[in-house]
């Protein structure tokens, strides 16, 4: 399969990293400093295995046994959680973090959803089978023989459950079952070659996901809806640039999170993309933005609804 043919069926436009975007969007995803972390750490390990040998070459020589089993692990994380609650933004923003702290370039491949097919039987398969082998073509070209990555590729998987579903269900087609056997073949393909290569998967179902693509998961990471905390992490700078007080801050705060009959909060999606823009269009082009004003904005929009898994 040449590039070009790969690139235009199969992927959305590939990023590459490190570029200042991403940094400055993933400095932005306030309150999931655990989850960033986490997920640099893991993908890091994976991509660039060498960097975890070299970390215990200076800090437990000898411990090459420790060393195997974190290597050994499956090139696998799943992102699950609520809809709007930041798990795609981070996924296509934590190449930067990587690319940056071990000092090689990311790849990423954003797997298009069109990559479902038309419903001709084998298409899926044939589509999911040649995404991966696009990937570990790519992947291989970055191996040295020395075991230090020249680079790295990264996997996007994004709403997952479309093409990964339980192969359990019993309504379940052919079809979509042998798409999951071609998923779960890819990633053993990865694991076995060693490559510099990982895949992220994004779910609102992770129930849904077949149970041997969850065992396979190296970690699993779940997103909840932003708490008081970290509401006011988000809210905190642009209103305090608007001379917005503590306590008033805190009373936009408070109504964005679960308020009178509404048992859920917003989302961290609900408070970047529809709360802040609300505020300003209520106030453009001929008044200033003000608490009170602020305050009923927050109070009159509706949060995104939780997702329910069926």
């Amino acid at each position: 399969m040449n590039t070009a043919t790969a690139m235009s069926g199969l992927f959305e436009a590939a990023k590459t990293y490190p570029d200042f975007d991403a940094q400055e969007r993933l400095n932005r995803l306030v309150g999931l400093d655990e989850h960033k972390d986490r997920l640099t750490k893991m993908l890091s390990l994976l991509v660039n295995p060498q960097g975890l040998k070299q970390w215990a070459a200076r800090h437990h020589s000898g411990a090459d046994q420790l060393v195997n089993m974190i290597l050994r692990r499956p090139p696998l994380v799943v992102l699950a959680g609520d809809v709007g609650s930041g798990k795609s933004e981070l996924a296509e923003t934590i190449g930067d973090a990587i690319a940056r702290q071990e000092d090689i370039d990311i790849t990423l491949l954003p797997l298009s959803l069109s990559s479902r097919g038309q419903g001709r039987v084998g298409e899926m398969t044939q589509l999911i089978s040649s995404a991966f082998e696009y990937t570990v073509n790519e992947a291989q070209k970055l191996k040295s023989s020395n075991g230090a990555s020249r680079g790295g590729v990264i996997l996007l998987v994004d709403e997952a459950d479309a093409l990964a579903q339980s192969r359990e269900a019993s309504q379940m087609h052919h079809e979509d079952k042998a798409g999951v056997n071609a998923f779960i073949r890819g990633i053993d393909r990865i694991a076995n070659g060693q490559l510099p290569a990982a895949v992220i998967m994004c779910t609102n179902r992770l129930n849904a996901l077949d149970p041997a693509i969850q065992r396979r998961a190296a970690d699993i990471l779940t997103f909840h809806r932003p708490d008081t905390e970290q509401r006011f992490s988000v809210l905190h700078t642009p209103l305090s640039q608007l001379g917005f007080s503590q306590p008033q801050i805190n009373s936009v705060v408070e109504a964005t999170g679960p308020y009178g009959d509404r048992k859920y909060g917003f989302t961290f999606s609900d408070l970047t993309q529809r709360l802040i823009p609300a505020i300003v269009l209520d106030a453009y082009p001929s008044k200033a933005i003000t608490p009170d004003r602020a305050l009923r904005v927050a109070q009159r929009i509706e949060p995104t609804p939780p997702f329910l898994e069926k």
